[in-house]
């Protein structure tokens, strides 16, 4: 099942499985933001990350002297969402524990995801939710896929990701899908990032704690872009498959197991703890032009 909101610059379809972004278009420019799932590249469109990002090691972790096993980012963007349309142009898709989930999870939770358009602004909320009387760990983050080109008169090479602040970016690599103890400075700029395919032959960009809140997709050919806005995620990803024509911008609470972590769910670098029945959330946006 798929819901749409919209208003008189932007149309979002967002499905109930994985409460995914599936499209954001402008009706001003006719330009379609999102990346439109073509399985020979990539199936998927913006999944959500939950209740972990990246990979475990051995695909497992520790709570409690307990292991249990998880996929690659967790469950959530593979389960059903209950969907509330709450007006033309608000929407809150909710996904709690369950006996399945337990089994690989043994927390208690309810996850929503609110997405709200706010002029040529699509705003994505995450909420996570302690119902339990005991501590709740998790991680959470965004992997929305946007099309690169995005208008039949440019290419890939053309596009460049402009930040926000001046600042040495470095990336830390992946293998296994597991941080590795190295990091390499990327090559910017004047605060940009030109995007070129053999970024991302060798996996993810993955980026700690940098200071910019918003990047900027455009390109040399013409006026068209976006702001990508996010705050109070200390992780960040950027990712294209082998040679696909799209850039994912992934703002995380929470990151991969580094290649020697011990699997303790407690000590996971990123890990949220959530206090009983409190609740978290986090937000990013993005502004089309």
């Amino acid at each position: 099942m798929q819901f749409n909101i919209q208003n008189e610059f932007l149309s979002a379809t967002i499905a109930a499985k994985g409460a995914e972004l599936q499209s954001l278009y402008g009706k001003q420019t006719g330009i379609e933001c999102m990346w439109n799932g073509d399985k020979n590249y990539w199936a998927k469109h913006s999944p959500v990350l939950f209740p972990i990002v990246g990979t475990l090691r051995e695909n497992s972790y520790f709570y409690k002297e307990k292991e249990y096993h998880l996929p690659r980012h967790g469950f959530a963007r593979d389960k059903q969402f209950a969907g509330e349309k709450i007006s033309d142009t608000e929407i809150v898709f909710t996904l709690s524990d369950s006996a399945e989930t337990l089994l690989a999870y043994p927390f208690s939770f309810i996850l929503r995801l609110r997405y709200r358009l706010i002029k040529a602004k699509l705003i994505c909320t995450y909420e996570v939710e302690n119902p339990g009387s005991g501590e709740l760990l998790f991680s959470i983050g965004g992997h929305p896929a946007f099309a690169v080109p995005c208008t039949n008169d440019t290419m890939y090479e053309d596009y460049y990701l402009q930040w926000q602040e001046e600042e040495p970016l470095y990336r830390w690599k992946l293998e296994g899908g597991l941080i590795a103890e190295t990091a390499e400075q990327l090559p910017m700029e004047n605060k940009r990032l030109l995007l070129k395919h053999d970024l991302f032959y060798e996996d993810a960009l993955v980026i700690k704690h940098m200071h910019s809140n918003c990047i900027t997709l455009k390109n040399n050919k013409n006026e068209h872009g976006f702001h990508f806005h996010f705050e109070g995620f200390p992780f960040f990803g950027i990712w294209a498959a082998i040679d696909a024509p799209f850039v994912c911008l992934e703002p995380w609470c929470g990151i991969a197991d580094s290649i020697n972590h011990n699997k303790e769910l407690s000590e996971k670098e990123g890990i949220q703890k959530s206090a009983p029945y409190s609740s978290w959330q986090r937000t990013w946006a993005v502004e089309c032009f």
